[in-house]
């Protein structure tokens, strides 16, 4: 849905974006992370056509973002950062206003405007100023705003930005029910534990270069050294450890506190395999499951050693 080819944007002399190619599928979650001024918003605003690149070339869903300008703006919803709202208008105005703009015919406004209210929770808010909403329901409806016309690319620029704690997690909440519409997002944000409950992917930026871009699990066991595993045995845990460290496709094994940690190298989806050879061989597991890839960990070895 979104691919980008050598996409480069030059200020004089500063290159802000510098030769940046990844692709996103329909469907993906995109985590786009990385320090202030990496040119995450640059590329964003590139992608929906608001800044024009110096060299290289993007698209969305095959529109060329040069070419066909408009077409992709049909397709793609785009939240900025900082974004502005007027005093004068009440919520359900102020959707009708963008939808106006996005040609969503008369007729068809209203009920999208009320599907896109009771999606953002904000039905109860219809009639009330948008100058008298707190900073959370403001971001709520500009992600109203930005999914009014429908689009099937959502771009979103640090969308918990200045959150008390829940907001943030009715922001996480709502963009989850995003992602199982079949959304395609792309999502910059600094909050990178909510990022890994949410996106399946991820591209790390630093100093306008991609250091890195992929799955999340693929990523968490390349910088492993292979997938990690967490397994909960009920007896000879130390006999169950050096069991498995004896194992071909175990790389590693140590105990951790309550539980068995260890580094499978096998081949992918044969996991299995291992949890079948301790019960074969007489351990009585409790639990045995696949570590969450900790994206915190991941963004700190990547910018401190590829990156650095």
């Amino acid at each position: 849905m979104i691919e980008l080819k050598g996409l480069t944007k030059k200020f004089g002399n500063l290159t802000a974006v510098d030769d940046l190619s990844f692709r996103i599928e329909r469907g993906d979650a995109f985590g786009f992370v990385g320090p202030n001024g990496a040119g995450k918003t640059t590329t964003i605003r590139m992608i929906a056509t608001l800044l024009e690149p110096s060299g290289g070339t993007a698209s969305v869903n095959g529109y060329d973002v040069l070419k066909d300008p408009e077409a992709v703006r049909g397709c793609v919803g785009y939240m900025p950062d900082f974004f502005g709202v007027y005093d004068d208008m009440k919520v359900w105005e102020y959707l009708d206003f963008f939808a106006a703009a996005y040609r969503v015919p008369a007729r068809k406004r209203p009920g999208l405007i009320r599907d896109v209210l009771e999606l953002t929770d904000l039905s109860e808010k219809r009639e009330e100023y948008v100058e008298a909403l707190s900073r959370g329901m403001k971001q709520r409806l500009c992600l109203a705003k930005t999914l009014v016309h429908d689009p099937e690319v959502l771009l979103l620029d640090e969308p918990a930005s200045g959150l008390d704690p829940r907001a943030r997690i009715e922001i996480r909440e709502l963009l989850q029910e995003l992602v199982k519409m079949d959304k395609t997002i792309l999502i910059s944000s600094h909050i990178l534990p909510e990022l890994s409950e949410l996106c399946n992917k991820i591209g790390i930026i630093e100093n306008g270069k991609l250091v890195l871009a992929g799955e999340v699990r693929e990523i968490a066991a390349q910088l492993a050294g292979g997938l990690r595993l967490v397994i909960r045995t009920g007896n000879r845990r130390q006999e169950a450890c050096e069991f498995l460290a004896g194992r071909p496709e175990i790389a590693s094994a140590h105990l951790e506190e309550e539980c068995i940690e260890c580094v499978y190298q096998g081949a992918e989806g044969e996991q299995h395999a291992v949890l079948t050879a301790l019960v074969q061989a007489g351990f009585q597991v409790q639990s045995f499951s696949e570590e969450a890839a900790n994206l915190e960990t991941l963004y700190m070895r990547i910018t401190k050693g590829v990156g650095s």
